[in-house]
């Protein structure tokens, strides 16, 4: 018990901020004069994309705050009925979505810290209007999807790749966010650990209480086989690894 104890004292140092006074910040790689890494990971020229819907997204979902709040809550049985692509867009757009590009930086529709926006979205689309099965990243400037590659025994795979989580696999699309810790890094050293995560929650709030406005759930997620959902998605597991998860689908 008591090695126990002195092993969660370890691990409690994350949740801490302690580390920012050990920091010299004048030596990270914004301050050194390094240029910022790019605000969207690159893709192939010829790569095959989607055009998302672009709204007036405040006339199109009327939603009150108060009752997207009031009935929140984790959802893990799904219909069957598709999402839409309209609706897609919404979601990416309320958890991702950019109002302004200024130099280095990318205002979203969430808050980051330093406004570094160090997560990418991918989707494993299993019911959604006008789009095969497969997996796809959100390319927020440009508010488009990029088609990573179709898939047909998906399904199977994000259950496997949740532990066995079925309604990772029964959801009509889900979002799989990763890291690209260097972003957050260039700016913040080794203070940038703890805000990528909590970069994270900000995204899975703003789905939850996006959910609600066009009738339907979620549940994130955050027990996952790293390393299967890693190779699932082509990363390395080192400068880019999936963070958080979450299911959508219609509710009951």
């Amino acid at each position: 018990m008591k090695d126990s104890k002195k092993v969660y004292q370890k691990y409690r140092y994350f949740l801490k901020d302690s580390i920012r006074k050990t920091i010299d910040f004048s030596q990270t790689d914004q301050n050194r004069g390094i240029t910022a890494p790019p605000l969207e990971k690159p893709y192939p020229k010829d790569a095959e994309k989607v055009d998302l819907i672009i709204e007036d997204w405040e006339t199109r979902y009327d939603y009150s705050l108060a009752e997207a709040i009031k009935n929140r809550k984790s959802q893990r049985s799904f219909t069957k009925t598709e999402i839409s692509l309209e609706e897609l867009s919404f979601l990416l757009w309320a958890t991702q979505g950019v109002r302004q590009v200024a130099g280095p930086y990318a205002f979203r529709n969430v808050p980051s810290a330093g406004c570094r926006h160090a997560l990418e979205t991918y989707l494993a689309v299993f019911n959604v209007e006008h789009l095969d099965m497969g997996v796809y990243r959100y390319l927020p400037l440009t508010h488009q999807l990029l088609l990573e590659f179709r898939k047909e025994d998906l399904r199977n795979e994000m259950i496997t790749a949740t532990f066995g989580q079925r309604f990772a696999g029964e959801s009509a699309v889900t979002f799989i966010w990763t890291a690209i810790p260097y972003r957050m890094e260039w700016r913040y050293g080794l203070d940038s650990h703890k805000v990528i995560a909590m970069d994270a929650g900000h995204v899975g709030q703003n789905m939850y209480l996006t959910c609600e406005a066009i009738g339907a759930g979620t549940c994130t997620i955050g027990a996952y086989d790293q390393e299967y959902l890693d190779e699932l998605l082509g990363v390395d597991g080192e400068d880019e690894f999936a963070i958080y998860l979450a299911a959508v689908g219609k509710k009951d």
